[in-house]
């Protein structure tokens, strides 16, 4: 039986293999005793696999003394709305976000309804690996509670982000690709309320995915086709747990994550001036905005818990990754697809242009992503030798190395947490450009590799 993936958000692992009810109960029981007293809710995103772990889920609960919200499959997103809403004191994603279908997961939510921060997550990690569960007796059991309207409350909170009644008049054509995980569930009542023509994709979730989950070009070359061929205004494309927004333009051009953050970015900062956060490997698209509009930028480690941290420290208005997960406090502090889609429609209807012209206005950069293999202990000395060798680039150790250049082309170098190999992003003016960094980073610090 092999360990599964764990960080301080949540876990992840294949059904039967590296997560199983076992490990389920378990984990959950430490989450919960770190907790204080009061009920915490329960939701899925639609996999096959999600009702055997959620029954684990929702017996590791109430064995635990705890009463178990179970709002069935619902987003992320909607589960910190729900959290909130119904007065609990955390909550408990079943999703494995874009990995196979094999695989499934837990994410961790704290009572305001974000991705739990770094400190409570290791306190969760450490209570999982030495102690075990403390089980309540017959008489302590807590109960489980089926929560029949998951999408009232968030799909209120992300209209107020949004002119409705301008976007309704608009009668936009919309495709939704939910790739049959739980996007659809607020996903088409969100459009219908903005009055949008929908052309609905993948939308049973029950995790029979049309292709592979993660919203990237290669994944979603089926769908470009469709969006042009339905003469739709706009393609948008979830993960399956819908915290992730990809984006296709009229045309059948795949705009993707990346530009889903900056187009918000751009929107926001027309009506509401102040600061914004990104993680260091999202696209330099959001710092050059904020130069534009005067208002100050932060950049955080990657991981979604520390973007959040970030924004709650700075006062910010907006947030995200470059991996489609925008953050707009007036929701909630929690990527989420739904306020992307509100926001970018609401842009086409405030500057009466189409989306690929709104994404054509914004700076143009190239980004290359490879990895490459490398012991842990090799790491840092990799990291030195990178430096030296790009000694006219700006250094920065917040996360791994950062390096940066005068012409807006950057570099950074990570290691990662579960694999011996460090991930290598650059963005560039050019693809070219980005390519060679990436190439000279493996040669430096792996003579001989070609990267992967």
């Amino acid at each position: 039986m092999n360990e599964p993936i764990i960080s301080v958000s949540g876990l992840r692992g294949i059904i039967g293999d590296s997560l199983t009810p076992e490990i389920t109960a378990r984990y959950v029981a430490a989450f919960a005793e770190s907790l204080p007293e009061g009920p915490i809710v329960m939701t899925r995103d639609g996999r096959h696999t999600g009702p055997m772990v959620a029954a684990a889920v929702q017996s590791a609960l109430m064995a635990a003394g705890r009463a178990c919200l179970d709002a069935g499959i619902a987003a992320t997103p909607t589960t910190g709305v729900l959290v909130r809403h119904l007065g609990a004191v955390g909550g408990i994603q079943i999703s494995a976000s874009h990995n196979p279908p094999e695989y499934n997961g837990l994410k961790l939510l704290d009572r305001t309804g974000r991705v739990i921060p770094a400190g409570p997550g290791q306190a969760v990690i450490d209570r999982y690996r030495t102690a075990p569960p403390t089980w309540k007796t017959s008489d302590q059991l807590g109960e489980s509670r089926t929560i029949e309207d998951s999408v009232t409350a968030h799909l209120a909170m992300v209209a107020a982000t949004c002119n409705v009644d301008r976007i309704r008049q608009r009668r936009f054509k919309v495709l939704l690709d939910a790739n049959n995980g739980s996007g659809s569930v607020l996903g088409v009542p969100l459009l219908r309320e903005l009055g949008c023509e929908i052309t609905l994709l993948g939308g049973e979730p029950d995790g029979r995915f049309g292709h592979t989950p993660e919203p990237t070009a290669e994944n979603l070359a089926s769908v470009f086709a469709l969006v042009q061929q339905s003469k739709t205004d706009i393609g948008f494309c979830q993960d399956p747990d819908a915290d992730r927004l990809a984006i296709i333009d009229e045309s059948g051009r795949y705009l993707g994550e990346e530009y889903t953050v900056s187009l918000c970015m751009d929107h926001v900062l027309r009506q509401t001036l102040g600061p914004v956060v990104t993680n260091c490997s999202t696209s330099r698209m959001t710092q050059d905005l904020a130069e534009k509009y005067g208002v100050p930028f932060f950049c955080s480690k990657v991981g979604e818990a520390n973007v959040v941290d970030l924004m709650q420290q700075e006062n910010a208005v907006l947030g995200g990754e470059g991996n489609g997960g925008i953050i707009d406090p007036r929701v909630g502090f929690i990527r989420d697809s739904f306020v992307g889609m509100a926001l970018v429609l609401d842009a086409m209807c405030a500057r009466e242009m189409p989306i690929s012209a709104l994404a054509d206005e914004l700076p143009s950069y190239a980004i290359h992503k490879t990895k490459v293999e490398l012991a842990a202990e090799q790491v840092p000395a990799a990291l030195d030798a990178l430096e030296k060798h790009f000694a006219e680039a700006t250094s920065d150790r917040l996360d791994g190395l950062r390096l940066d250049w005068p012409n807006k082309k950057w570099l950074l170098i990570r290691a990662s947490n579960t694999e011996p190999i460090v991930r290598v992003v650059a963005e560039a003016p050019t693809l070219d450009e980005a390519q060679q960094l990436c190439e000279a980073t493996a040669t430096v610090i792996a003579p001989g590799s070609a990267g992967g």
